[in-house]
């Protein structure tokens, strides 16, 4: 029986359960450079993405597609479906929505990377100030994440134009005023989710002992940080490979001589994710997008609406009911 989880099933695992699953796998002993590279398919119009993975008696792969004319049409840029196997008996289990199952994975590696880090700044007191650059799902995604998980006082958003305050917001500004430098110097934490090519943050403005979390670009000619900010701050990737790879902000800086390969912290770190990462020096936590961290959130989405089938056995995870 194949179970079907609609957006509403999958964001019912929320923010705090997302990253506890996340957590817990890394906790386990996933390591993230073991995953499958995604795929990625030139189209007529855009790209088909392909991100199979296989962990813990589970097999899933996320299909997508990123259309960038899809704006003007009224129409969702990026379309996703999730298909997830029992990894014994390569049978389909469920099918998920994969555009909700990215919203809410994405934000959820971003907290559980630095949660420790988050809980730290938010011990004094008062609750943590967060900049976040874009106003699309991915920027809400991550100040739910964190609100999940940490208290938060303020909230700006920054945008390349005018335009309401998004209700999950305190303020807006845009990327040209004043207000988006002063707001970022005064950040505890400093989110970037845009289309951007090229950087939205001044690296010299970020203060010491902030945490930037920048999801916005996953190609290596693309990023959204500066190598200045690279060069001064402990940088959290999920795999080494892959940010070599597919993350720009990193690829770039290597380039420019700001940053070395070795520089690089993993998730995979038996110590915990930015264990020993100075407190007196910005942490940046650059993702791409995995496929390991859809099949883990995926999995207890489904554990969620089904009941626990169970730990993985010989025969494969039990069939939900």
């Amino acid at each position: 029986m194949t179970v079907t989880l609609d957006a509403a099933d999958v964001f019912a695992l929320g923010p705090d359960g997302a990253v506890a699953a996340l957590r817990e796998a890394l906790a386990r002993g996933l390591d993230p450079d073991g995953d499958a590279p995604r795929a990625v398919v030139p189209l007529a119009h855009g790209q088909g993405l392909l991100m199979p993975s296989e962990h813990g008696g589970w097999y899933g792969v996320k299909a997508a597609t990123v259309a960038p004319g899809n704006a003007a049409r009224g129409l969702r840029r990026i379309n996703a479906t999730y298909l997830l196997h029992d990894s014994a008996t390569l049978t389909p289990v469920a099918l998920l929505d994969g555009v909700a199952l990215t919203t809410l994975r994405t934000p959820a590696v971003s907290v559980a990377a630095c949660l420790d880090r988050l809980r730290a700044l938010a011990g004094g007191g008062g609750g943590l100030r967060l900049v976040v650059f874009g106003a699309g799902p991915q920027a809400e995604g991550h100040v739910a994440a964190v609100r999940a998980h940490v208290p938060v006082a303020d909230v700006v958003v920054v945008t390349r134009s005018e335009g309401p305050v998004p209700c999950w917001a305190d303020r807006r500004t845009t990327a040209v005023r004043g207000g988006a430098a002063a707001a970022v110097r005064r950040a505890d934490v400093v989110v970037t989710a845009t289309s951007a090519r090229v950087p939205v943050v001044d690296g010299r403005l970020v203060r010491d002992g902030a945490v930037v979390l920048a999801v916005g670009s996953h190609e290596p000619d693309a990023r959204e940080l500066d190598s200045v900010l690279m060069g001064r701050a402990t940088v959290l990737v999920e795999s080494r490979a892959t940010a070599l790879r597919e993350a720009g902000d990193v690829v770039m800086a290597i380039g420019e001589g700001a940053l070395a390969p070795d520089d690089l912290v993993t998730l995979a770190d038996p110590r915990g994710p930015a264990a020993g990462a100075p407190a007196d020096r910005p942490l940046v936590v650059k993702t791409c997008g995995m496929g390991w961290q859809d099949l883990v959130v995926a999995v207890a989405a489904l554990r969620r609406k089904v009941g626990s089938p169970g730990e993985r056995t010989e025969g494969g995870p039990a069939e939900p009911s």
